[in-house]
């Protein structure tokens, strides 16, 4: 598939195949989501990858927002231990984003399907996530990112809107 057909057949998937994923496809996701850009290269993140299907349900229940049933979920975290100073901290955020994306394209591109589900900054959440996971206060839990084979077929879209483009010639 070329790059173009997977971003334009990138879409949030909602409902998962209780099969699981392999290990290469797991390994081959953390290797995009490494590959992502990230400020000075300081390369904040942190991936808690969990299969175990206690976690799973435990995590499932941690937002409103990430009550999907899935075989694999990737939390993706900042480590303000490795961020950058001052008011520069919160680059973080950009550069586990950029992660993010690089993960649900790559789970496009293998066949998998995804859905990413938004911690930071709900406080509670990230509180929950944080505690399933046992992380300590310099890890910050950005997304949660439900990913298996799609149990649902969603169309491929283009969302191009000329309104929101404004040249400068």
């Amino acid at each position: 598939m070329e790059l173009k057909d997977i971003m334009l057949n990138r879409r949030s998937i909602r409902k998962f195949k209780k099969d699981k994923v392999s290990k290469e496809d797991i390994d081959t996701l953390l290797h995009y989501a490494m590959s992502a850009p990230s400020a000075c290269n300081k390369q904040p993140w942190e991936f808690y990858v969990v299969t175990n299907e206690e976690m799973l349900l435990e995590l499932k229940n941690a937002s409103r927002f990430s009550r999907y049933n899935s075989p694999l979920n990737i939390i993706v975290c900042g480590s303000l231990k490795r961020s950058l100073p001052l008011q520069l901290a919160e680059y973080w955020i950009q550069d586990c984003s950029a992660s993010i994306e690089n993960i649900l394209l790559g789970v496009t591109s293998l066949g998998l399907g995804a859905v990413w589900c938004g911690l930071h900054p709900q406080k509670n959440a990230a509180k929950k996530v944080r505690e399933i996971l046992g992380l300590d206060e310099k890890i910050v839990p950005l997304g949660l990112i439900h990913i298996g084979y799609p149990d649902e077929t969603v169309a491929p879209r283009d969302q191009y809107n000329e309104k929101y483009v404004h040249f400068y010639e």
